[in-house]
């Protein structure tokens, strides 16, 4: 039994120990509204965003992430620590969670009357009647997801700051010099931008910080459980089906596109290895029967002591399980997916896949490759390179 005074003692270090963590950064903060598109896109500016704070050496409050459930007019947030840990991306750079930035340092750090919201240039508001000439403004909160997000926290802003020309690139300027000699922090603690302070697609330098970005235990658990539990002993391949109809009108796009999303994952930023094309973007059923076959019959060949058994498939719309089960049933390989649509656990079963496939044009695809990357895990795109490219490749090393 501990005696009195060593159990104060440890209270007490306890208490102090959890205000130390949370001392006021002389250095301030940076946040955003991850307010562009679904999750893919988040992640994506979230690299960018934590790139962006370290290199202004500012704390990053993690927003959360920002949801758009089927029959609801306003977005839901989720706190950003639900699908990931908070610690590896200490390693990394200093961050904490909004919720705990607002309960706990806000009052002193940035106090009602001193929240400013920082946009490029005037964000002219969907009410007419908010827009006035003679008093610019960033509307931070005007429309969804916008107002839902800041609403979360209780957060209104009292006045606009536009940033413009400065902008997001500190990786070939001296960029991150300006911003912080332009917004020092003993007056500027906290820079809120109505947007993410970074590009999209992820820049090139960003996407090794993919490796930080790991998944909660609650989903690493789910993930591994499923695996064990339900898909058969052996290898299995990750597919990911981008179809749905707001996919299918995206990619009346690529005519007239260089890159689209997140195409340079596979074409490279500057199109070094190729050009985009409508199967890139939504392969034929039967291209991605043939190509599924083919990964197949290349993991038997080199890898004959871990056979595939089982195929799992994440799909906004058709997951095609019973074309893939009947392209397969010869082999004996079983198709899988969730029984209820869950597109995080998806994601973190994806990317224990042995072997993936995905959509070069797809973010939500582009966030599995970056994890798999950062394991050295295979991973492969529909239909890239172009099947005819492949086939004269192929006779050119027989040759």
């Amino acid at each position: 039994m501990l005696c009195p005074n060593l159990f104060i003692y440890l209270i007490l270090t306890l208490i102090l120990t959890a205000e130390a963590q949370l001392e006021r950064d002389p250095n301030g903060y940076l946040t955003y509204c991850p307010c562009m598109g679904r999750f893919g896109n988040q992640a994506d500016h979230f690299l960018g965003s934590l790139a962006f704070a370290k290199a202004l050496n500012r704390t990053l409050i993690l927003p959360p992430w920002v949801e758009y459930r089927k029959g609801e007019m306003r977005s839901r947030q989720v706190s950003f620590d639900t699908y990931f840990q908070v610690q590896p991306l200490l390693d990394y750079h200093r961050v904490i969670l909004m919720s705990d930035f607002m309960s706990k340092l806000a009052e002193d750090v940035w106090p009602a009357t001193e929240r400013v919201s920082f946009c490029y240039m005037e964000r002219k508001s969907l009410q007419q009647e908010k827009n006035d000439p003679d008093a610019p403004n960033c509307h931070a909160k005007d429309g969804n997801p916008f107002g839902p997000f800041w609403d979360t926290h209780n957060i209104d802003f009292v006045r606009s700051e536009f940033y413009g020309p400065l902008h997001f690139d500190v990786h070939h300027s001296a960029m991150a010099t300006k911003w912080m000699n332009n917004y020092p922090a003993d007056k500027w603690p906290v820079l809120a931008f109505t947007g993410a302070p970074a590009s999209f697609p992820v820049q090139l330098e960003n996407r090794e910080l993919q490796k930080h970005l790991q998944w909660s235990r609650k989903y690493n658990v789910a993930a591994q459980e499923y695996i064990r539990n339900v898909l058969p002993r052996g290898a299995f391949i990750g597919l990911h089906l981008r179809n749905g109809i707001d996919w299918v009108r995206a990619c009346e796009h690529i005519k007239d596109s260089q890159q689209l999303f997140a195409s340079p994952q596979c074409l490279g930023y500057k199109n070094e290895r190729g050009h985009l094309y409508p199967d890139l973007c939504m392969p034929s059923k039967e291209a991605i029967v043939r190509q599924l076959k083919r990964t197949i019959k290349n993991v038997r060949q080199t890898q004959p002591k871990n056979e595939v058994k089982s195929v799992f498939v994440a799909s906004d719309a058709n997951h095609m399980i019973a074309e893939l089960t009947a392209a397969l049933s010869r082999m004996d390989i079983s198709v899988h997916k969730l029984p209820e649509d869950d597109p995080y656990l998806d994601l973190a079963i994806l990317g224990q896949s042995n072997h993936f496939i995905g959509n070069c044009i797809s973010s939500y695809s582009a966030f599995a490759k970056r994890e798999r990357d950062a394991h050295d895990f295979p991973s492969y795109f529909w239909s890239f390179p172009k099947e005819k490219d492949r086939q004269q490749a192929k006779m050119h090393e027989e040759l």
